[in-house]
């Protein structure tokens, strides 16, 4: 099933952008809050943009969207596990 959405003409001159890109940059940023949701998996996404893992996350991180989902405590535990890697390593 195709979803068509209609843009006025007015909107691509303001984003000074062609139709093509425009509607690029509409499926990613679609794409990226259902990701950030939790609605759409990476791998959904991907196949949506007919691209690899890597490539759909450097998308979506160029376009703002956060494509590490930690939760907080995981968060500080990343910090402090880097911390001291880095302590290791400046002190060898």
């Amino acid at each position: 099933m195709d979803i068509n959405v209609t843009f006025p003409e007015e909107l691509l001159i303001a984003a000074r952008e062609t139709s093509e890109t425009f509607s690029h940059l509409v499926m990613i940023y679609t794409l990226g809050h259902l990701y950030e949701q939790g609605k759409i998996s990476s791998g959904i996404g991907a196949s949506i943009l007919n691209c690899n893992l890597q490539e759909f996350y450097r998308q979506l991180s160029e376009h703002g969207f956060s494509v590490i989902d930690l939760e907080p405590t995981e968060l500080d535990a990343e910090a402090i596990s880097s911390r001291e890697i880095a302590t290791r390593i400046k002190n060898s």
